[in-house]
């Protein structure tokens, strides 16, 4: 049953709003022509004596929504943010008039009055969320028993959350176990250290919060953070039991080095870096053709990393392992001669100690340049040619045995499928669920990485993690490790990204973390990164879903299941609360209760659109909230000035732009609309993944709609911004007025 709105507006005066614009007329606005009953000024509304103005009202007046007009919502949030049931929007007087737009002007004033009407729009149309508080799992789940995903179980376990650790291996440990010795761990960073493992495995298997399935791995994942539901397969089959989130920590795998034979592998006594250390813990450094010790050993860099054809990334830890190895030899084998041949030598941090520790050891040569062959020598012996070295000219190399120092690769990245899988995994993407041999998991799709089989999600959009770039689950947020396309799933570890022993042991504090934070605003109801403490969730009008499918198809994080006729099946613990299926939607049958096609299309229906004759022409600017709007905040700060034509409307993301905006724009008058939104791609990405990209082929279909209402093009733009491109802003607006002004007025305005 809708609730009566009863709306109070509190109008700032300070910051230089009063010295801007004329607060009598903005008071008699909201009293007069908006109706709102109760209407203040305060010289400081964030000051204590205005707060508990605010509060008292909303207690005597019974008001369940307030404007806030004054600063942004990215500062005060916390004043601003009332716990008696009022929800508050903040109509943004500071930065969007009084710091970017001229003092006292006659448009100036008509834009904050725009700006009072669309708030008092948004609050009329806004329903007030309700937390879908219920009761769930808070047992974490870690995929993975090596050095991370032990890791984060104990560091999980200690602040008294239920661990269940799945390792496929019949012992924990992973990679730390198989290694003799790690890195140097302290100054003076010469000394080899031992990894620690053993100590930590002890920790985590007497710890009476965590259990363990060993030989074990994971044939079905169902549900949502919070109620996901796990079996287990293996020597643990059959087993069943209810987790809340999980860290994926399965770790890595060598490159394969079947595919080094330009560098060698397949000839006698070439080795990668794991058969050595192999041979540390079995005996020794022997050639593998006789069994002797080598009289010299080479070492080539980058064995397959750093190469387009093979692995495009650094894996992060190759160097610091020849180092590492090269001391085993000279440690084992004095009178051994050691070469390493590298592109470039990477040791960072305190490692750089290291390098150079080692680079003093007389018996250790140490020289860059490209490979261009390796060939047999007599004896079974090996020799390398190096060209672009320091010296100016090709270098040759004989020796004894060759390592090479192949690379890193996630568990989630199979590249050897069979021509079979590769079309099992075609035939199950995204867009061909149904088309499975196997009924049961028909609505599952594949995974995002084709052939990955290490979670087993039931997730209509697939079976594992989504893989990013070259194969790692990691979300490539900007600041943001540990997220995952997932929600309530988490990567840790070696899987996330190439590191050493000691980072994945790091890395797992964080993944941790995040999986309990997950639990906890799960609990309340409550949204994850990046709208953390968001209450809201999409609710859809599935009487007049067409099964289109576009919701579950663009979803980035998996929100959507279909059942048997393609409706779509929501997760309410899933979503993000971004709206890109609100954006998706044709028949626009998805909204949340602050944040919908209505309340958009009513904040635009309440603009005041002056004549044709007037020659003040009006344009919305659609900006996302992640780095649009605070690239504006960052440029109304520097007080940069903008036109006053535009008219602000801030989106949760991009790709919740639905295009009927455009539509009622036009039709209302308005002579132009810009979207400006997160940069996407590799190198920097939108925070809900595809929302600018999807916008911007949304943007196709709008130019389509302008050329059948004979209209210029150039009225509707898209545009990209990074945060750090804050002094952009004004350009891109001002830019875009430009434009709109050589279009000239909107022909149906006043129609």
């Amino acid at each position: 049953m809708a609730v009566e709105t009863k709306l109070g507006a509190y109008i700032c005066t300070g910051c230089d709003i009063g010295k801007s614009v004329d607060i009598e007329a903005l008071e008699k606005l909201c009293t007069d022509e908006l109706k709102i009953p109760v209407c203040k000024t305060h010289e400081k509304l964030c000051a204590t004596d205005a707060l508990k103005m605010i509060q008292d009202d909303i207690k005597s007046e019974e008001l369940n929504r307030v404007i806030i007009a004054g600063c942004s919502p990215r500062v005060k949030t916390k004043e601003f943010t009332f716990d008696n049931g009022a929800m508050a929007d903040r109509c943004v007087l500071r930065e969007h008039v009084a710091w970017i737009l001229e003092p006292n002007d006659e448009d100036t004033q008509m834009a904050a009055e725009d700006y009072l009407r669309m708030s008092a729009a948004r609050m009329r149309a806004t329903e007030l969320p309700e937390a879908n508080i219920e009761e769930i799992d808070k047992t974490v789940l870690v995929v993975g028993g090596g050095m991370s995903g032990m890791r984060t179980a104990l560091s999980t376990a200690n602040l008294s959350y239920d661990v269940v650790i799945v390792e496929k291996e019949d012992n924990l440990g992973g990679w730390a176990r198989k290694f003799t010795k790690v890195f140097p761990k302290q100054a003076p960073y010469k000394d080899l250290a031992d990894s620690g493992v053993d100590e930590l495995i002890s920790q985590v298997e007497a710890h009476d919060k965590i259990t363990i399935y060993k030989s074990s791995t994971i044939k079905k994942i169902e549900g949502e953070p919070g109620k996901f539901e796990v079996e287990l397969e293996g020597a643990s089959d059959g087993v069943k039991f209810k987790i809340g989130s999980i860290v994926l920590a399965s770790g890595w795998k060598p490159y394969d080095p079947e595919k080094l034979g330009h560098l060698g592998y397949g000839k006698s006594n070439v080795v990668t870096n794991v058969q050595v250390e192999e041979m540390t813990s079995n005996g020794g450094i022997k050639r593998p053709s006789d069994g002797q010790v080598p009289k010299s050993v080479a070492f080539i860099q980058c064995a397959g990393s750093r190469d387009q054809d093979h692995l495009p990334y650094c894996s992060a830890v190759c160097c610091r392992v020849s180092l590492k190895q090269a001391t085993y030899i000279k440690e084992a084998y004095p009178d051994t001669l050691v070469y390493i041949l590298y592109k470039d030598i990477r040791s960072p941090g305190q490692y750089e100690e290291f390098y150079k520790n080692v680079q003093e050891n007389e018996g250790v040569c140490l020289t860059k340049g490209e490979v261009v062959r390796v060939d047999s020598t007599a004896g079974d012996g090996v020799e390398i040619e190096l060209e672009d070295t320091l010296f100016g000219e090709n270098v040759i190399v004989q020796a004894d045995m060759l390592v090479l120092a192949s690379g890193m690769v996630p568990t989630t990245k199979v590249e050897d499928l069979t021509e079979g899988e590769t079309e099992t995994a075609e035939a199950l993407s995204d867009d061909n669920p149904a088309d499975s041999e196997d009924k049961e998991d028909a609505n599952t799709g594949a995974s995002a990485e084709a052939g990955a089989r290490i979670l087993n999600l039931t997730y209509r959009k697939g079976t594992d993690l989504p893989t990013l770039k070259y194969g790692f689950p990691d979300s490539h947020y900007i600041c943001f490790p540990y997220e995952t396309l997932r929600t309530g799933i988490y990567a840790a570890g070696a899987v996330r990204a190439p590191m050493d022993l000691a980072s994945a042991d790091n890395d797992a504090y964080g993944a941790g973390l995040k999986a309990i934070q997950a639990l906890e605003l799960t609990a309340k109801g409550q949204a994850v990164h990046p709208r953390a403490g968001d209450e809201t969730f999409p609710d859809f009008f599935l009487q007049r879903c067409t099964q289109c499918k576009r919701c579950t198809e663009e979803c980035p994080f998996g929100t959507l299941d279909e059942d048997e006729k393609g409706t779509p099946e929501p997760h309410p613990n899933r979503c993000r609360r971004c709206g890109i299926c609100m954006g998706a939607c044709p028949e626009r049958i998805v909204s949340f209760k602050d944040y919908s096609v209505h309340i958009i299309g009513e904040m635009i229906k309440s603009l005041e659109v002056p004549d044709e004759e007037d020659e003040k022409p009006r344009a919305l600017a659609f900006m996302c909230e992640n780095d649009a709007i605070p690239s504006l905040d960052i440029a109304a700060a520097h007080r940069l000035k903008i036109s006053p034509f535009v008219r602000i409307i801030p989106l949760r993301c991009l790709g919740s732009m639905n295009i009927v905006w455009i539509a009622d724009a036009l039709s209302v008058g308005i002579d132009g609309a810009i979207l400006i939104g997160c940069k996407h791609g590799d190198d920097y990405q939108c925070h809900f993944v595809k929302g600018s990209e999807l916008a911007n082929t949304r943007m196709e279909n709008v130019r389509e709609k302008l050329k059948q209402l004979v209209l210029e093009e150039e009225r509707v733009q898209i545009t990209e911004l990074a945060l750090s491109e804050w002094k952009k802003v004004p350009e891109v607006l001002n830019n875009f007025m430009d434009d709109v002004d050589a279009a000239g007025p909107n022909p149906y305005k006043g129609f």
